[in-house]
């Protein structure tokens, strides 16, 4: 299952990212979101019904379809509502996750627990949902656009409406304080420079527009670093997410004991909830703490799964988990807003395609090294020494830089106060001096 089964899911995943994500843009979302239901179906047949590692294998390969076609079902709403109306349906849409998901665990763990239902009982509840799903999708709507490539592709034409354009500048304003170097890259569409000839060719013409956003948005060393973050932490959270049953069951085997894995995945997740619930209620200058607080929380999760490795207990292992998974979506719900508030809403499917395209890089490259038997073939405890110390490593990386800016700023602000203080009759500088060049 570690070394032969699970790995599956991952390669999958990774391969078939990047044509979903063209594919879902040209057939116009509803396809994909169906065939994202199939596919679904299709998996939980295989686990009922297959028998043998082969089968298993191939059970993983339509979840690792379930997880690229899941961008369609995003994509698809964002389709249908004016720009304005995003980021009320992205609170709905991880809102209902959130609960849905939190729910199906407690109702799995009370089945188990009280009514002694098996877990092959689970997987035909399951499948009724997934079959639920279906019939839903097959009265779904059909855009009659799409970001891309059904629509009139123009620059000019893409720009915001004013007043959205005004919300933009002045969040991006209380980035210049510390990252002066905003204003020059991803802002405010008119202020580009005339593009070249487009090619004639549509699927051409968006790649050229993709390539060219992409530069664009990765040329700001804050949105940069802050992806970097997400990529790497999204590759490691996933590993874990992908493994931690098996290690649950090294530690407490089913056979032998109670098992709450649904229980704990229910609080886990409700935790993860309030904590992102809570970052729209903290006033902190995420520009200038906040790569400090991605190490100090990355510490967090680094120290909560050498705990898991090393501990006997498995209601240890529990909290362990429970810390991890709360703080990564603390983390993640920042670093979306981060990132987000430096884009204008056209480019916002694009970076966090491109960023989740690299954490399943480094996932697959981290899988075929530590669990897939080609590789170390480790076993699983050994496995989250691994992943712990990997969040260390991106910890005391994100410790440096995090010191690094609050340094630059305090001199910075000493300066400024001295120049004012030696000539107070001349204005302060209207732009600080750029303290992230060197990074």
């Amino acid at each position: 299952m570690t070394n032969e089964v699970l790995p599956v899911w991952t390669y999958s995943y990774l391969a078939m990212l990047p044509p979903v994500f063209i594919l879902t843009d040209y057939l116009r979302y509803k396809p994909v979101i169906m065939l994202h239901v199939v596919a679904f179906i299709i998996c939980y047949l295989i686990l009922l019904f297959g028998r043998g590692v082969m089968l298993m294998q191939v059970a993983e390969f339509f979840f690792g379809l379930v997880s690229a076609t899941e961008i369609a079902y995003f994509s698809y709403i964002y389709s249908m509502v004016s720009p304005e109306h995003y980021q009320k349906v992205s609170s709905y849409c991880r809102s209902i996750t959130l609960v849905a998901y939190t729910g199906g665990s407690v109702l799995a763990q009370l089945l188990v627990s009280l009514t002694t239902l098996s877990y092959s009982g689970l997987f035909y509840i399951t499948l009724a949902c997934v079959s639920v799903a279906f019939f839903f999708s097959l009265f779904l709507p059909m855009p009659t656009k799409s970001m891309f490539f059904h629509t009139n592709y123009d620059r000019e034409a893409c720009q915001k409406p004013l007043e959205q354009d005004a919300a933009l500048e002045e969040a991006q304003k209380n980035h210049k304080i510390v990252h002066p170097e905003l204003h020059t890259t991803s802002g405010m569409p008119d202020k580009k420079e005339p593009s070249k000839p487009e090619p004639e060719n549509v699927a051409l013409r968006v790649f050229v527009h993709w390539f060219q956003d992409l530069k664009d948005c990765y040329s700001s060393k804050h949105l940069f670093y802050w992806s970097l973050w997400w990529a790497f932490a999204t590759s490691g959270y996933n590993q874990v997410l992908n493994y931690v049953q098996v290690l649950w069951e090294d530690k407490a085997p089913s056979q032998d004991s109670s098992i709450y894995n649904g229980a704990v995945e229910a609080i886990a997740t409700f935790g993860g909830a309030l904590a992102a619930f809570s970052v729209g209620y903290m006033k902190v200058n995420w520009d200038l703490l906040g790569e400090l607080g991605l190490a100090i929380f990355s510490a967090l999760i680094a120290g909560a799964l050498f705990l898991m490795n090393y501990t006997l207990s498995i209601w240890v292992c529990y909290a362990g988990y429970l810390l991890v998974k709360s703080s990564y979506m603390f983390l993640i719900t920042i670093a979306v807003f981060q990132i987000a508030v430096n884009l204008s809403v056209e480019r916002y499917a694009l970076v966090f395609g491109i960023d989740t395209f690299i954490a399943l890089v480094i996932q697959a490259i981290m899988t075929l090294i530590v669990a897939d038997k080609r590789g170390f073939n480790l076993q699983i405890t050994t496995q989250f020494l691994v992943y712990g110390s990997y969040f260390a490593v991106i910890a005391g990386v994100f410790l440096v830089r995090g010191t690094y800016i609050i340094y630059s700023a305090k001199c910075q602000k000493e300066v400024e106060s001295l120049a004012a203080t030696q000539n107070p009759n001349e204005p302060c500088p209207q732009e600080p001096r750029d303290v992230s060049t060197k990074f």
